[in-house]
């Protein structure tokens, strides 16, 4: 007679399951693993060049990226030599963009079909512009994009450094949508009143794991023993380790 299943043992199963999907799924060549971008710029992630070449990707190609809560947005690859091959980098606006962190993963996919862009239309985020006068389009957005040919995606944020200012600012709209190239003839409209930033979109002021310099060693860590198991705790269940905080303080 065969055993009845309990709960238990669906309970088991369905964690097996799962954690064995996670695995699987940052098993595929095009999920990497996010890591901190050696430079700083809003449209540029790196890739290792044996990376690149296994997704027959080449430097300056525009790409996919996809995050969480259905997030995406589009890049730039390039190659970056010191970068392990398991890994992307990209600065805090477009980990922010995907409702990332460092540590997780993201898919990446070539998209050679974004056409450069009829006009797009920003506008800043209003806590990044409080007390700022002069002509935001002359200062900020113009030596911005100014042969630089960057990619947009409608919804993204993305920052501008300027007059020692750090203006963030807002893709309301692109044409064609959702993603177009930035070039020399693409007509940029930014007016408007400034926008108020969405409860889920991130000050790229805000104190990150970025800010902390000449701890990497204590940082992964950190990453390893106590946010690993916090974010992905049906990995550490179906090996039999209990996940859980002990909190202590002296009296």
């Amino acid at each position: 007679m065969a055993a009845i299943p309990t709960p238990v043992d669906e309970k088991v199963k369905k964690n097996d399951e799962l954690a064995t999907a996670i695995l699987k799924d940052k098993a595929k060549p095009n999920r990497l693993i996010v890591d901190q971008s050696i430079s700083d710029d809003n449209s540029v992630v790196g890739l290792s060049q044996t990376k690149m070449d296994e997704l027959n990707l080449f430097r300056g190609d525009t790409v996919i990226l996809k995050g969480k809560k259905r997030k995406e947005t589009v890049c730039i690859v390039l190659s970056d030599d010191t970068c392990p091959n398991d890994k992307i980098r990209m600065n805090r606006v477009v980990r922010n963009n995907l409702r990332i962190r460092l540590g997780d993963v993201v898919s990446i996919t070539a998209a050679p079909n974004i056409s450069y862009g009829k006009r797009v239309h920003v506008l800043p985020i209003d806590d990044t512009v409080v007390g700022l006068t002069g002509n935001l389009f002359e200062v900020f957005l113009k030596p911005y994009f100014v042969e630089s040919y960057r990619p947009l995606h409608k919804g993204d944020l993305f920052s501008v450094n300027a007059a020692m200012r750090n203006v963030e600012f807002k893709v309301v709209e692109t044409d064609p949508s959702p993603s177009c190239i930035v070039a020399p003839d693409t007509i940029i409209h930014c007016e408007g009143e400034p926008i108020k930033r969405e409860e889920e979109e991130e000050n790229v002021a805000d104190v990150g794991y970025d800010d902390i310099g000449g701890v990497r060693k204590q940082l992964a860590q950190i990453k390893e023993m106590v946010e690993l198991p916090l974010r992905h705790p049906q990995l550490f269940k179906a090996i039999g380790i209990k996940v859980g905080l002990i909190h202590h303080s002296i009296a």
